[in-house]
């Protein structure tokens, strides 16, 4: 297959990458920074504009992961506008551009997040529930959606992963917590009592490969493991797959002052089932937190 990826060096990008050069697939990441896309992204071809890709072969599959780090920084109205460009207007410029080729692609899988949801306290969600809405993220969430499914209007499938924290020993959130949990200074975020939904790298790439080749597969899928966890239990069993303890909590009210709204991504949280991705067929090879921690860091 010849696939086009967003957001291609990224710590997914890479890992599809990775997977899918070993599954002798052609690649190409639209990147900024071409120079560096071999390297990172398995050999795959590094592109500066869409354009680069006209009238060449048509291409099977978009793989759209591009957008700025949501957690870096507080939602000040310059990060909120970044934020915005980097996914809803970066997608709505990738599917025009679909919709201009002679032969567009037969599958578009585009990123999304679990913040789609907003904030539910203990309300259980799956696919089929209402957005959020009430916060940045959701409505970032809504329109980033939005963008995508209008590759439809020219018969491309497109499937929407609602992703929730990828766990890795070499990026994103892991990584982060990593260094103070090793040290004995995690803690719970403030109460603890917030729903954490999570999912393992390798699982998160198999979804994607499970999406990619399945023609059924369609809308919305919950990108998180079926064991549902609050933070409380998850920075536990993080301390104690470290052999540290998890005593010094976050109180929430410095977390609010620190971040302002970006603070609902800590203090905030999705009791989340992966409904429709479990109809879908997919088996996940790291269902159950503490065995997942401990194999992602036994390799760290």
């Amino acid at each position: 297959m010849r696939i086009l990826l967003t957001g291609g060096t990224g710590l997914i990008g890479r890992a599809l990458c990775q997977h899918w050069q070993r599954q002798g697939h052609d690649l190409f990441v639209w990147s900024r920074d071409t120079a560096q896309v071999p390297r990172l992204c398995s050999g795959a071809q590094g592109i500066a504009q869409l354009q680069a890709l006209d009238g060449s072969a048509p291409l099977d599959a978009v793989v759209n992961l591009a957008g700025a780090p949501i957690a870096d920084r507080p939602w000040t109205a310059a990060r909120r506008d970044l934020l915005w460009r980097s996914r809803v207007d970066l997608t709505r410029t990738l599917v025009d551009w679909m919709g201009r080729q002679a032969a567009p692609p037969r599958v578009l899988l585009s990123g999304s997040a679990v913040g789609w949801y907003g904030d539910r306290g203990e309300q259980w969600l799956a696919e089929d529930s209402a957005p959020g809405n009430a916060d940045f993220g959701s409505r970032l969430c809504v329109a980033w959606e939005q963008e995508a499914e209008r590759a439809r209007q020219w018969g491309v499938r497109v499937a929407l992963l609602r992703t929730a924290p990828v766990l890795a020993p070499q990026g994103g959130m892991l990584a982060r917590l990593l260094p103070p949990f090793r040290l004995g200074l995690g803690g719970r975020l403030g109460s603890g009592q917030q729903w954490m939904p999570w999912i393992h790298l390798d699982d998160q790439v198999a979804l994607m490969d499970h999406l990619l080749h399945n023609d059924a597969c369609s809308g919305p899928y919950n990108a998180c493991a079926p064991e549902a966890v609050r933070n409380t239990e998850f920075t536990q069993t993080l301390a104690r797959t470290l052999g540290r303890p998890a005593v010094l909590p976050a109180p929430a009210w410095v977390l609010r002052l620190a971040l302002g709204e970006m603070s609902v991504l800590l203090l905030g949280g999705q009791r989340l089932a992966p409904r429709r991705t479990q109809g879908a067929g997919f088996a996940w090879r790291h269902p159950q937190l503490a065995a997942a921690l401990a194999q992602l860091l036994r390799k760290s």
